[in-house]
């Protein structure tokens, strides 16, 4: 009778094995228990932490890939884009300048329709030179196909690149993915991780297959051909209709590995924060979570109501579902560690964004933009508290000005 009753959730949990490791390192080893086939690396900082750690435990005997050393950022995107159109489970990455000297590699992954599952460590773009993060790198393929998520604990750096790989490898869509994972704050910081059961990952993750769009000599198809007029467009669309398919299997995707795994995140898209009975919200993405948590905590304590949601998926941009959260509040705040120089009302790529949802959903809530964090510089709870002060005065109707950089050296 014993043997019949289902395995309680405690024995479930203990098949996992918890370590204490830093955002690159989890990624690595997402890769491992992905059993990913093609591996490039090129160095730069700070995503090279990635690529040291899976050299480690191919050394080791510890994975089983092809692990090779590219001459540059370009070859390396070039050889993964080959790889994966031949049926390969591939993995790469970069960072700042050398994710743009991959730029037309960049450009044609997602229009071939090539599941190439890549991470940025988003570092600032020179000049000036700089290692610290920005996300300006990463979001230069946002109108290009390419899907993109970031995550900002090592942990949900590791759960999302699995995600990412059964939802890009997904038939329905076939689409690129780029993990981003703030530099210094997220690749070399450790945090302690759950760390799956390699059985759990293979129910979740199903094997890559392309089926009649494998590249192979016994099946004669034509790659990246010369279309100009007479198909362009068509393939554009098929290549947008992928897109507009991927937000239904990143919520499949979502559940999935809920149920099989024990752990929720809840809304895909984005995670609200203290925002139930909130009056103002402020809005982000990637690591700058922490201080804006802990100042939100602060001024709660104080009896002020702020909220904060923080963006996951940026390609897809859950517009309407964003737009219904935002719609609650008396005005929001978007920090962006990006900017776009010449945008409307100057602000980031972000704060843009988030106008354009809110606008579609005839939303009236004053929206303020915030450049903050760039080059590294730590968003400071000083900061924080100053960015809700500012929306406060937005909520009751006091005019403030659309734009405003936080943090600048007087």
């Amino acid at each position: 009778m014993a043997e019949a009753i289902a395995t309680p959730p405690a024995r479930e949990a203990a098949t996992e094995k918890t370590s204490l490791i830093t955002g690159s390192e989890a990624i690595a080893i997402a890769c491992q228990l992905a059993d990913v086939d093609v591996i490039t690396a090129y160095p730069i900082r700070p995503y090279d932490t990635v690529m040291q750690y899976v050299s480690k435990l191919v050394a080791n005997g510890e994975m089983d890939c092809e692990y090779i050393v590219a001459e540059g950022e370009h070859s390396q995107f070039e050889v993964v884009k080959h790889a994966c159109a031949c049926g390969a489970r591939v993995f790469t990455g970069s960072s700042g300048v050398g994710w743009m000297y991959a730029m037309e590699a960049l450009t044609v992954t997602p229009a071939l329709r090539i599941p190439v599952v890549a991470m940025v460590g988003n570092r600032a773009l020179d000049d000036p030179g700089a290692f610290g993060v920005e996300h300006n790198d990463a979001l230069a393929v946002r109108d290009l196909g390419w899907q993109l998520v970031w995550v900002d604990t090592a942990q949900e750096a590791l759960d999302t690149a699995l995600i990412a790989y059964r939802v890009a490898e997904d038939r329905r869509v076939f689409l690129p993915c780029a993990i981003s994972c703030d530099g210094a704050f997220l690749t070399h910081s450790q945090g302690i991780v759950k760390v799956p059961d390699q059985a759990k990952v293979k129910q979740f993750l199903p094997a890559y297959d392309r089926g009649d769009l494998l590249l192979h000599p016994d099946n004669p198809i034509t790659v990246a051909p010369q279309a100009n007029e007479d198909w362009l467009m068509e393939i554009r669309r098929q290549t947008a209709a992928a897109m507009e398919r991927s937000p239904q299997v990143i919520r499949e995707a979502y559940a999935s590995f809920e149920k099989i795994f024990g752990r929720s995140y809840g809304n895909p898209f984005f995670e609200e924060y203290m925002t139930d009975d909130a009056d103002i919200v402020l809005v982000g993405m990637g690591t700058l979570s922490m201080p804006v948590k802990v100042t939100i905590r602060q001024l709660r304590a104080e009896g002020k109501k702020v909220g904060f949601v923080r963006m996951r998926w940026f390609r897809p941009f859950a517009a309407e579902e964003l737009a219904k959260s935002l719609g609650r509040f008396k005005a929001v705040g978007v920090i962006d560690r990006d900017f776009s120089l010449g945008a409307p009302y100057s602000s980031g790529v972000l704060a843009t964004e988030v106008r354009a949802a809110m606008y579609g959903a005839g939303a009236q809530q004053p929206v303020i933009g915030f450049i903050a964090g760039l080059g590294g510089r730590e968003v400071t709870v000083p900061d924080v508290r100053r960015m809700s002060e500012i929306i406060s005065a937005a909520a009751e109707g006091k005019r403030q000005p659309p734009t405003q950089w936080i943090g600048l050296r007087e």
